[in-house]
């Protein structure tokens, strides 16, 4: 009996790297965000994590891949599988984009440098948000791979230019244009946590600080989180976090129009992708604008609830303008199994927020490594299950709608 114990029984090393610990009880990204959310203050795990209104576009965002199925292939000789791409004519090691968040150092202090440092290690495009908490310059920094910069269309077309040149200067391939913004959703976790951006203190603030201590005194003792990209202008309305959030909420432009797209088309020479297509009809009309890919996307369900889930959309829109731009589904991604159900429906890559997120928020930029970690491997695993050796085999026979 005691040689069968000896034989079967193995203990685990014990880990002293607390991050490391954690990102070993993570098997997946919902493991992430439950990890996450026990690290985080409620106010802010809510921030990155709710949606607007009812949460409908937002969970349907993720239900929408849980409705297609694969129809596997089998001996398909898949000893040599390969995930690697291209994007805007950029070779890509596997279809991913990190999307950009705003307030990213609200998670964890290393914030936008800690995901952009992730990015490069994978070899994947970073997406630097107008609103983030580390600048331009800062960012590109530390991550000489492939930069894309996120704008809003701001009323201050100054501000917007000189944004745009700074981006060039620094190496930003790509601008993201979001459009779907022509007000703010109503986020009612934020309403009833009283959250604001940047965060105000108060008796609750308080209270559930103490009940997440190690965030809270990381965040106490970094740096005061700012607007960084925007910080610094005499001219706009204050310097501190406070009224610079104001003036960026009174800036979103509500009269955004086709015709202003012209304008970034004047004054940014690289590639533009349109942010928050979420209809065939104006997908078409990107593609009269001259522009060579979008980003399929209803903000991760937090401006318009009950508006499309993005993977619903991948297909019509390919069937329509697949041959004249370049399609990324931004939206619900949770497994590398959902990249392939998305390329497999005429998308040519992903697009991830909250995944990431939940990373940082367990271990800093080795969380978010392992979660792009995580989705590649899956991507790699339902390959070779589907019998796919590589990303051009990804066809629309590869998978069926339920029902």
């Amino acid at each position: 009996m005691l040689k069968t114990l000896r034989s079967v029984l193995r203990f685990r090393a014990i880990e002293l790297d607390g991050n490391l610990r954690r990102l070993n009880r993570a098997v997946n990204i919902d493991d992430m965000r439950r990890l996450a959310r026990r690290r985080l203050p409620r106010g802010v795990f809510d921030y990155i994590d709710g949606g607007a209104d009812d949460e409908l576009s937002m969970r349907r965002n993720e239900e929408g891949f849980g409705d297609i199925d694969f129809c596997p292939r089998v001996l398909r000789d898949m000893d040599e599988l390969d995930t690697s791409t291209t994007l805007l004519g950029k070779p890509l090691p596997f279809p991913l984009v990190l999307a950009p968040t705003g307030m990213t150092r609200i998670v964890s202090p290393g914030g936008e440098l800690d995901v952009a440092r992730a990015a490069q290690q994978a070899g994947i495009p970073y997406s630097l948000s107008t609103m983030g908490t580390r600048s331009i310059e800062e960012v590109a920094a530390v991550n000489q791979g492939t930069k894309w910069f996120q704008v809003y269309v701001w009323k201050d077309r100054g501000l917007v230019k000189e944004l745009l040149e700074r981006a060039a200067e620094a190496g930003y391939e790509t601008i993201l244009i979001t459009v779907d913004t022509a007000t703010v959703g109503n986020r009612e976790r934020d309403v009833r946590h009283g959250f604001t951006a940047p965060p105000k203190v108060g008796l609750e603030t308080i209270v559930d600080g103490l009940l997440h201590p190690s965030w809270t005194w990381k965040f106490v003792t970094s740096e005061p989180m700012l607007f960084a990209n925007v910080i610094g202008n005499e001219d706009r309305e204050g310097n501190d976090a406070v009224s610079l959030s104001k003036y960026s909420a009174a800036q979103f432009d509500s009269s955004l129009a086709w015709r202003d797209i012209e304008w970034f088309q004047q004054h940014w020479k690289g590639p533009i992708i349109i942010k928050g297509i979420q209809s065939v009809e104006d997908a078409r009309l990107a593609v009269q604008a001259g522009i060579p890919a979008i980003a399929v996307s209803n903000h991760g369900g937090r401006q318009l609830d009950s508006a499309p889930p993005s993977i619903e959309l991948i297909e019509p829109i390919a069937d329509a303008v697949g041959a004249d731009m370049e399609i990324i589904c931004d939206g619900g991604i949770r497994r590398g199994s959902d990249i392939v159900k998305a390329i497999a429906l005429g998308a040519d890559a992903c697009m991830i927020g909250r995944p990431y997120l939940y990373g940082l928020a367990v271990a800093g930029q080795r969380g978010v490594e392992r979660t792009i970690e995580h989705l590649r491997e899956g991507m790699i695993r339902t390959l070779a299950l589907t019998g796919c050796a590589n990303v051009a085999g990804i066809t629309r026979d590869l998978i069926s709608f339920r029902g």
